[in-house]
């Protein structure tokens, strides 16, 4: 086996390698270099092989395979590119490798998590007596407040979800926008509500929710709301909608995926207007503030109500101390220490430069916009965030000219389908984009268009 300095030493020496050149790759990886992975199809051995062959094998095969979704013209999700120091915090607490279960045990990891929140909470306008629970991704963010929902709209009714399950429960009404997006969907059939039982609400052409459409309040009920549509980046009306529904008695929860880091920037805060009326909040660092993966976060009102979900006791674990008890607030047990790489960006950052990155993605997404309408191209959405839809026709040319785009591998953007019309989906979210990024990805797209 390799010492581990020299193994610690090659793995970081072929990460800063990749990295170097991931903004003069293609985004796309070739189709020779796709082919490559087969060569990790084999019997596994009856001997180990050497932990330096492991790594070699890793980077020659896996590294030239990868779509370069860290680099600058990866539009094609909502997803960040990781700031050089969140992946040097990677790999330092991955050394580390702290399970953040309790303060006594992990004091460092758990201080950084307490703090991180903290500033996010303000960044975001939300209350300071709000619990955060951090976790993988929105997917659970959104899991983990829904559990909170659950546990306080059946409290006030007396029913106790938590010891007697949903297995002949009162009905709980769970109204949803039409453009809500799936993960919510799925975090609902998780939490026992059904995929298909909640009441849906018409949306505009920007796919936010309809204030009119609202359903009168009855009974125990949640209300999930979106800022941030993951197609056009519309807000929904949030403020209204809690000043009408919370005197019901709903509790109301915003799908913040990326949308919700806009209330970090004065320039763009308005479209985030009421949202800290809200009772809770699912957000994703992994997103716009461009941290490695595994951290989204979860923001409750009720403390109570998100401890009382997720909290868990056995003999063998740590006792509660004065401090904040990490393990009380998330769905896992055992998981690793997603609040340093948070706390590094924002450190790194500071209050402007969270606003800065917000605003300059938000103005390559204008870019984009003005030079696709400019070469005769359709923008179907208002762009009034980080997210452009374009139509170059009708919907086979559209899908066609998408997959020559993702082929020719200047950039790389995603398929979907808006209100009916097939679109280009661009997503404009990593910190190192350059307006000569943009404008190099738009002659590419522009050019393939305008050879159809």
């Amino acid at each position: 086996m390799s010492s581990t300095k020299d193994l610690l030493r090659d793995a970081a020496a072929r990460g800063i390698a990749y990295r170097e050149n991931i903004a003069s790759r293609k985004v796309a990886p070739l189709p020779d270099a796709v082919a490559g992975v087969r060569a990790f199809v084999e019997e596994l051995a009856e001997d180990g092989a050497p932990d330096k062959d492991i790594l070699a094998q890793l980077d020659e095969f896996g590294s030239p395979a990868t779509v370069a979704m860290a680099g600058p013209r990866y539009f094609g999700f909502v997803i960040g590119g990781s700031y050089p120091v969140t992946v040097a915090t990677n790999w330092l607490t991955t050394a580390w490798d702290q399970n953040v279960g309790a303060y006594d045990m992990t004091p460092p990891t758990s201080m950084l998590e307490f703090v991180s929140m903290s500033w996010m909470k303000e960044l975001f306008g939300l209350p300071d007596s709000a619990a955060a629970a951090f976790v993988t991704g929105a997917t659970v963010a959104n899991f983990s407040s829904l559990a909170a929902a659950r546990n306080r709209v059946y409290s006030d009714i007396g029913w106790n979800v938590e010891a007697d399950g949903v297995v002949g429960a009162p009905p709980v009404t769970v109204i949803i926008g039409d453009e809500a997006h799936p993960t919510l969907i799925k975090s609902l059939g998780l939490l026992g509500f059904g995929r298909e039982r909640a009441v849906r609400v018409p949306v505009d052409r920007q796919g936010r929710m309809k204030v009119s459409g609202l359903p009168a309040i009855n009974g125990p009920s949640i209300v999930c709301t979106q800022v941030g549509n993951v197609n056009t980046g519309a807000f929904d009306p949030v403020g209204e909608i809690c000043d009408i529904v919370r005197p019901q008695g709903a509790w109301v929860h915003v799908d913040g995926a990326f949308g919700l880091w806009a209330a970090a920037s004065p320039a763009k805060c308005s479209l985030t207007e009421g949202v800290g009326k809200a009772d809770s909040w699912a957000t994703d660092a992994h997103k716009w503030l461009n941290v490695p993966y595994d951290s989204g976060l979860a923001f409750v009102r009720d403390a109570d109500a998100l401890k009382a979900a997720m909290s868990v006791t056995a003999e063998y674990l740590v006792p509660d101390t004065e401090f904040r008890k990490p393990s009380d607030f998330t769905p896992e047990l055992s998981r690793r220490a997603r609040g340093v790489d948070i706390w590094a960006a924002l450190k790194s950052l500071g209050r402007r430069g969270v606003a800065e990155l917000i605003d300059r993605c938000c103005g390559h997404a204008t870019r984009f916009a003005e030079g696709i309408q400019a070469a005769g191209f359709d923008v179907l959405n208002d762009v009034v965030l980080n997210q452009v839809l374009v139509s170059f026709g009708d919907d086979a040319t559209t899908r066609r000219i998408i997959e020559k785009i993702q082929q020719e591998g200047t950039c790389w953007c995603g398929v979907t389908v808006w209100q009916g019309r097939t679109a280009m989906r661009i997503s404009v979210s990593n910190w190192s984009t350059t307006t000569e990024d943009v404008d190099r990805s738009l002659e590419a797209m522009i050019r393939i268009a305008q050879s159809e």
